[in-house]
């Protein structure tokens, strides 16, 4: 009996420890494993693509002293977004090269513009880190295949994505074509294909990119006032490309990733800017659907690892560390009950009642030896001395009468 109480205790004492490790695990894991898990992986690789159909300028045309603007053009804009060196456990660069073509022209004939953007930006905020926080940090803007980039200085918005735990607030958004930072206001919730996200929107314009980035040529231009097309004679008239963008995205709150997103941008010629005269560009620009759908999985997919270990396995692993606590504890008190003293003697008790002694104990006296008594014999007195009773001269048809008074004391 004593060694399955012995058993019992450990046991019980095993269900309490790996109770109580379970407990302070659910409360670590939330602790220290959400840290990590909202920040932006560094295997991240998306790729967008925006339809829709606008009005845009005919280059070639152009340059041949026309300036055709051609409608109804069916246009796209494909962004695709890789993660590159540097980039560690606390920032990483991104690389997003975005080309915008007309799909009624074959090959480069159809290219509207191209861009290749690197900046290093932190992976909790999703902002872009300084130069004093981190001096190898990347910041350039290329537009040419055949001029280098260009260093930015000024970024501190966001571009492609939000940071984890999206509040309902303005943000600063960096526009890569104003080359500025403008707020982005949250407009509300909304749901998309059974997804609840914040709708943010941003109104830019109208911007000179002639200052903006005056490396192009293009943005400010002297042609002939025939050429133009506001007027016949060949005096040379200047004007300024002008910028206007309506910027409109939708983002999974939790994770932050930006699941669609819409651009309706106006870009013209004019001589000031409210009075466009020549159209450069005029169109809407919204995700495609697979793009939505693809983006959906991205954030679905951050969603349920940040809630598996920041509330499912915490939950299942507290539940777990009570249960074996009560049964430890419930172990270990039917454990302690059910020890019973040792007996005085070396050998087990007797199976039979306890004999009783009744008179006076003789712990001094001999011990008589009933080893030799013959029980199937009743023992007659042998004592010669001893009185014979004669019971023949009992009356036992009478009720013998008993003195009831106490006799008195011997001294």
């Amino acid at each position: 009996m004593a060694e399955r109480s012995s058993s019992g205790r450990i046991l019980a004492m095993i269900l309490v420890g790996l109770g109580a490790f379970l407990l302070v695990i659910a409360i670590l894991v939330p602790t220290y494993t959400l840290g990590k898990l909202r920040t932006t992986p560094l295997d991240l690789e998306v790729t967008t693509v925006a339809e829709g159909t606008g009005d845009i300028l005919n280059s070639r045309q152009l340059l041949a002293g026309n300036a055709q603007v051609d409608r109804d053009v069916p246009i796209v804009a494909q962004r695709f977004v890789t993660v590159e060196d540097p980039s560690n456990a606390e920032v990483m660069t991104l690389q997003a090269g975005q080309t915008v073509r007309r799909l009624d022209m074959q090959g480069d004939t159809g290219l509207v513009s191209a861009v290749v953007d690197r900046l290093t930006i932190d992976r909790k905020t999703s902002m872009p880190v300084s130069e004093e926080e981190f001096p190898e940090r990347v910041s350039t803007i290329q537009v040419s295949a055949d001029k280098p980039p260009v260093e930015i200085d000024n970024r501190a918005g966001l571009q492609y994505k939000f940071p984890f735990d999206v509040q309902q607030e303005s943000y600063p958004y960096y526009d890569i074509n104003a080359r500025e930072n403008f707020p982005i206001d949250f407009v509300g919730e909304e749901e998309i294909n059974g997804m609840k996200v914040y709708h943010f929107s941003q109104e830019i314009g109208p911007v000179d990119l002639s200052k903006a980035d005056p490396e192009v040529p293009t943005y400010k231009l002297s042609l002939p006032a025939s050429t133009w097309g506001v007027g016949e004679g060949d005096e040379p008239i200047t004007m300024t490309r002008w910028y206007n963008n309506i910027r409109d995205l939708w983002v999974d709150p939790v994770t932050g990733v930006v699941v669609k997103g819409q651009e309706q941008q106006d870009q013209y010629y004019a001589r000031e800017a409210d009075k466009p005269e020549v159209t450069v560009l005029n169109v809407t620009l919204p995700f495609d659907e697979e793009t939505i759908e693809y983006q959906i999985g991205q954030a679905k997919n951050g969603q349920d690892t940040i809630s598996l270990f920041g509330r499912t396995l915490p939950i299942i692993l507290g539940i777990l560390g009570v249960i074996l606590l009560i049964v430890g504890f419930v172990l270990g008190i039917r454990g302690g009950g059910n020890r019973r003293p040792a007996t005085a003697t070396g050998g087990p008790a007797p199976a039979g009642p306890a004999t009783t002694t009744v008179g006076p104990a003789h712990s001094g006296g001999a011990q008589r030896d009933h080893t030799e008594d013959r029980t199937e014999v009743i023992p007659r007195q042998t004592d010669p001395n001893a009185q014979q009773r004669d019971w023949t001269t009992d009356r036992t048809q009478e009720i013998p009468r008993t003195d009831l008074r106490k006799p008195p004391t011997q001294e």
